[in-house]
């Protein structure tokens, strides 16, 4: 008589493999991309005239260097006063000629106010930390964030975040432009 051979219940081993599988994915943390949401302005139509040159007192210049150490404006920073600096510049309460100049502009909404002519150059050596070339990134729009927060205040008496009407959104956006200038990522500094 031919012996029969014992088969073996693979339906509860499909079972553990799934719930295995499951227990994986809840429990597995994946990374998420983190960037900047910037948007990028339009390519440059080659007919256009060329634009003006930037006069120097014009231009907040902003390094960081292979060892995430910050030169601003010649002198060595902090990231911590890097946000109030940058403020400081486009505002330019008391006129300061080392500070950007500013213009009477008319802005539909707004009326009669004061436009800096200031533009933020940011410049990096290829050897900065992510981590760093972000939490600069950060502060500089911060300060452009909060100056816009406080027109909108002052002119609507609600924050620029809570503006829901679009032209006063542009008007805003208009009157502090976002006006970081960067550069081609170079070397800095002296590496031995």
């Amino acid at each position: 008589m031919a012996r029969m051979s014992p088969e073996v219940n693979a339906g509860s081993m499909a079972d553990i493999a799934f719930l295995l599988l499951i227990f994986f994915l809840v429990t597995t943390t994946m990374d998420v991309d983190s960037g900047i949401i910037r948007m990028l302005p339009p390519p440059i139509d080659p007919n256009a005239p060329a634009p003006p040159p930037i006069r120097e007192r014009n231009v907040f210049v902003v390094l960081i260097d292979y060892q995430d150490r910050l030169l601003v404006e010649g002198q060595q920073g902090n990231i911590n006063s890097l946000r109030e600096q940058a403020k400081e510049f486009f505002l330019n309460p008391n006129n300061d000629p080392n500070l950007s100049e500013k213009e009477m502009t008319d802005i539909e909404n707004l009326g009669e106010v004061e436009v800096s002519k200031g533009v933020i150059s940011l410049q990096n050596d290829r050897g900065t930390s992510y981590e760093m070339y972000i939490a600069v990134q950060n502060e500089l729009a911060a300060a452009v964030n909060e100056l816009r927060n406080e027109l909108s205040r002052e002119k609507f008496g609600k924050s620029f975040d809570d503006l829901t009407d679009e032209d006063l959104v542009n008007a805003i956006r208009e009157a502090v432009k976002m006006s970081i200038s960067e550069a081609e990522p170079k070397d800095i500094g002296g590496r031995r």
